[in-house]
């Protein structure tokens, strides 16, 4: 039954790396915006991890990690609208992903000022990743409000389950969310 599901799992995880699905018509919306960033597991599992990892630091890397993620993707989605395509989009958001889930795992101390570089850079290409995809009008504006507001809901749930991971034993259940995410990650990858 456990080979079932991991069979399973390795067969869905690939497909739903991949959440960039072009243009059209229905990308031009609040409700396309919102959904987009949980149609890929890389930009979910990303979003979570920086709640987590801020968590993980404490102090104000709990708002500064968050509030860096929203303003670099945010960044990122007008540089992508506005037809400025970055190298790498896909690859770096999967590096991005494997790397929040190892910074957790690991559970070292990292300088705040490095933490929200990291998240900064990874955020500018999730952001630059929608951003292609929208078009530069008002339509465009409301998709791009859309998944800054998921990803706003995302780094609050990953701050939340971060929290309630820490009331229960310390940093144990926060070093496996990142070998979670990590592993999931890996997985995705192959």
């Amino acid at each position: 039954m456990k080979s079932a599901r991991f069979l399973i799992l390795l067969l869905v995880l690939p497909g739903l790396a991949h959440a960039h699905t072009g243009t059209g018509p229905e990308i031009s919306s609040l409700s396309w915006g919102f959904l987009h960033p949980f149609s890929g597991s890389d930009h979910l599992l990303a979003i979570l991890s920086i709640g987590l990892w801020a968590v993980q630091l404490g102090g104000r890397a709990l708002w500064v990690l968050p509030s860096t993620f929203l303003l670099a993707m945010g960044v990122g989605a007008v540089l992508g609208a506005s037809g400025v395509a970055l190298p790498f989009i896909e690859p770096l958001i999967l590096s991005s992903t494997l790397a929040f889930g190892a910074v957790l795992a690991m559970a070292k101390p990292f300088p705040l000022s490095g933490s929200a570089a990291l998240v900064a850079g990874a955020a500018l290409f999730h952001g630059q990743a929608h951003g292609l995809e929208m078009p530069a009008t008002l339509l465009g504006a409301q998709a791009a409000l859309g998944f800054l507001l998921a990803a706003a809901s995302l780094l609050l749930v990953g701050l939340g389950i971060g929290i309630a991971l820490q009331h229960c034993a310390r940093q144990k259940p926060l070093r496996l969310a990142g070998v979670a995410i990590f592993s999931i990650t890996v997985l995705t990858l192959l």
